[in-house]
């Protein structure tokens, strides 16, 4: 059956296509239930600055606090681990090990040029998983503890001459993680505080049920749920998130179109949900809403081509010089309008607006306002 197929008026614009991407990604209206519903509908959620993924999180949990999603992080209801573009994302647990299997292939092909420049070879990738095991096995009989530190790994290593400086030793994690023989599991000690950090255990014993499915069964079921998450998104945009290669996505994109809406949008095809795609009918919500999202959310990193809703004049302010560190962003009616930063720090902690041109209307400034209250407290609880 081929897909519904809607061409849009001229009244839709790139912010009202910025809107359907706020409502797929549960930005806008009720968002979801719990920290796990939310990882889980997002399918894996960029998450290399931790904090800047607890309040990720908590945008789309209602009434949620940061310690509600180190909590999951805890029970590990929520996982967080390299499956995609070497970089660390949240995940359900049971999502983790079908995605590897179908991302860490061409991942490891990726990394080859460098593991040879800091001379790693697959036997040192094995007898590091055979220490990291016996050390993870070492400090669960002393102190029951379920996992070790970063530095306690690096100790290990060092210990059996596997040198860690000069980003061998993150490599070194980072393929195990890769293997699903670690992952980070609950958030690591740090005298009473929350912790920044969390401790990497055995995949095995961690994830006790994981999901069975092909590579093409999996990357339908990745493109799908990608769709579904962040549509509109082209077939390009999928490819580059998932790094799954141009062909393979365009084929599974066949194999799902009959439950997707294809939207001709300037001459492009853009896909998403039937349910999105309904608002199109009512006009889509969230024309006057405001959202101060932190650095590297989905709603701008998650695309391959984000001038849908950031102007491309303006992307060396979030992104500086191109280096690769998004700054949070303000997001109105769709469009990213400026940044925002936190100011001061304890009981003095503010945030402030950057805007890219002018300044906030009054309503607007009220609004971000208003987003910087829920920040705080959130990072607070």
């Amino acid at each position: 059956m081929p897909a519904t197929r809607v061409r849009l008026t001229s009244a839709v614009t790139p912010k009202v296509m910025g809107r359907l991407r706020l409502a797929s990604q549960g930005l806008l209206g009720q968002g979801f239930a719990s920290v796990p519903d939310a990882v889980r509908w997002m399918t894996a959620m960029q998450a290399q600055d931790l904090g800047s993924a607890l309040w990720a999180v908590g945008q789309r949990v209602p009434g949620s606090a940061a310690s509600d999603v180190r909590g999951a992080l805890d029970a590990g209801t929520v996982v967080r681990s390299w499956p995609m573009r070497g970089t660390l994302h949240l995940l359900a647990p049971e999502d983790l090990r079908w995605i590897l299997d179908i991302t860490s292939g061409r991942l490891m092909n990726m990394v080859a040029g460098r593991h040879r420049e800091l001379d790693i070879t697959p036997e040192d990738i094995s007898q590091c998983r055979d220490i990291a095991l016996k050390t993870v096995e070492a400090l669960n009989a002393v102190d029951a503890r379920p996992g070790a530190t970063r530095e306690q790994l690096f100790q290990a290593f060092e210990e059996a001459g596997q040198v860690t400086k000069a980003q061998r030793g993150i490599h070194l994690i980072g393929s195990l993680c890769q293997r699903a023989w670690l992952v980070q599991g609950p958030m690591a000690d740090s005298g009473g505080k929350p912790g920044a950090q969390q401790l990497f255990v055995p995949f095995d014993a961690w994830i006790e049920n994981s999901r069975d499915l092909g590579r093409e069964e999996g990357i339908a079921e990745l493109l799908f749920r990608y769709v579904r998450s962040h549509g509109p998104a082209t077939v390009k945009d999928f490819a580059w998130w998932s790094q799954v290669p141009l062909t393979e996505a365009r084929k599974a994109l066949a194999s799902v179109q009959d439950r997707l809406v294809e939207l001709d949008f300037g001459g492009t095809s853009y896909w998403l949900s039937p349910e999105t795609a309904a608002m199109l009918d009512d006009g889509v919500p969230g024309s006057r809403s405001m959202l101060a999202l932190p650095g590297f959310d989905e709603y701008l990193l998650g695309y391959q081509d984000r001038s849908l809703v950031l102007a491309p004049e303006h992307a060396e302010l979030v992104v500086p010089g191109k280096n690769g560190v998004f700054k949070r962003i303000m997001v109105a009616g769709g469009e990213v309008v400026g940044t925002w930063a936190r100011t001061g720090n304890g009981k003095a902690l503010g945030v402030v607006p950057e805007p890219f041109t002018g300044e906030l209307g009054p309503a607007t400034q009220r609004s971000f306002q208003a987003q910087g209250r829920a920040y705080l407290k959130f990072m607070a609880g």
